[in-house]
């Protein structure tokens, strides 16, 4: 259709396209994904240690596990866990229920929960919450609100009550997709404090759990390294799959390496700022786990992308869950704390 027919009352080919390049697409849920993780709980294999007490290695190991074989099932393994952490580091174990936690921390600028009553030991909460992963899939969450001084409080809210409402319609997420991080609205519901104000970014665990979410980068990018290891184990002698390869595996190894290091320092030092290390450790995670996805997309072409569904939900699911990372922003930072610090630490 050209403009001429468009003028005539048609429709121009760019208003067609318009149109059709910006349809909404329908929720997308797995079912199998709150099945699975109550499956998990249930054979006690979320019981993870807690980070700082001497097994964060093995924490961060099944972090990167659970993560090698399925994001979006990591999304509510992950938020699970780092809430009953966060419950034992703030002595509030005794508001923990059963069921599937979560934690939502986000704080856009135009979207905020405010508490608008206290009653009987409990609070009430208005206001709207983003980026909710799992609303539609777990039982309880963590979230930070704000006090009546305009203070940040970390509260813990049963998601069965009826005054709030979940809102799907901005999730169009393809990568991670089935997490569906919407957004809910609360409307006086009630909910119970967790430590004090500020307790929660304030807590030497914040900066551990920022950490663990650097192994689950890892172990996702491993499993895609490992698709193309058994490639280059076939008869077939390419130079060039061996050469990603080898890219491949001195990023792994660097990650690997570094995110050792980073658990024996927070055992080491469980009640130390681990913010520093923790940046550098998710910096070299990171830049490890982009040039694992570019080889390893270049050496095997599109099949595995096309007909390996594993691999495939990896390689959809990891570019958006690695935007944990604030890029830029966040080697901004890195670099800013660098000034002042001993200049040894990068001698061997």
């Amino acid at each position: 259709m050209n403009r001429s027919t468009a003028q005539d009352g048609g429709r121009s080919l760019e208003q067609i396209l318009e149109d059709f390049g910006q349809r909404a697409a329908p929720l997308e849920l797995d079912r199998q994904l709150p099945e699975v993780m109550r499956r998990c709980l249930a054979d006690g294999q979320a019981d993870l240690p807690l980070p700082g007490q001497g097994q964060t290695l093995q924490r961060w190991r099944a972090l990167a596990q659970v993560a090698g074989n399925d994001l979006a099932l990591l999304k509510l393994f992950e938020g699970h866990t780092d809430a009953k952490a966060i419950l034992a580091e703030l002595g509030a174990l005794h508001l923990d229920s059963p069921g599937i936690w979560g934690v939502w921390a986000a704080e856009p600028p135009t979207a905020r929960v405010r508490i608008v009553g206290r009653e009987h030991g409990a609070v009430q909460l208005s206001g709207t919450k983003a980026w909710c992963s799992g609303a539609l899939q777990i039982d309880h969450a963590l979230l930070t609100a704000w006090n009546e001084d305009d203070r940040p409080q970390l509260v813990a809210l049963a998601l069965t009550q009826g005054d709030l409402r979940i809102d799907s319609d901005d999730w169009q997420a393809r990568g991670m997709a089935t997490t569906a991080s919407v957004s809910v609205h609360l409307d006086g519901a009630r909910a119970h404090c967790v430590g004090p104000s500020g307790a929660y970014v304030q807590r030497p665990g914040f900066w551990h759990g920022g950490a663990g979410i650097a192994a689950c980068w890892y172990g996702a990018a491993r499993t895609l390294a490992e698709t193309l290891r058994q490639a280059c184990a076939g008869p077939r002698n390419d130079p060039h799959a061996q050469a990603h390869l080898g890219a491949v595996d001195a990023a792994l190894a660097s990650a690997a390496a570094g995110l050792r290091e980073c658990a024996a320092w927070i055992d080491a030092h469980p009640r130390a700022d681990a913010e520093f290390n923790v940046r550098r450790t998710r910096a070299l995670v990171e830049a490890a786990v982009v040039q694992v996805q570019w080889h390893v997309g270049r050496a095997l072409g599109a099949t595995p992308f096309c007909r390996d569904p594993r691999f495939a939900r990896l390689s959809a699911d990891l570019p958006v869950f690695i935007r944990q990372s604030h890029a830029e922003r966040d080697l901004a930072e890195l670099g800013r704390q660098l000034h002042g610090r001993d200049p040894q630490g990068w001698c061997l």
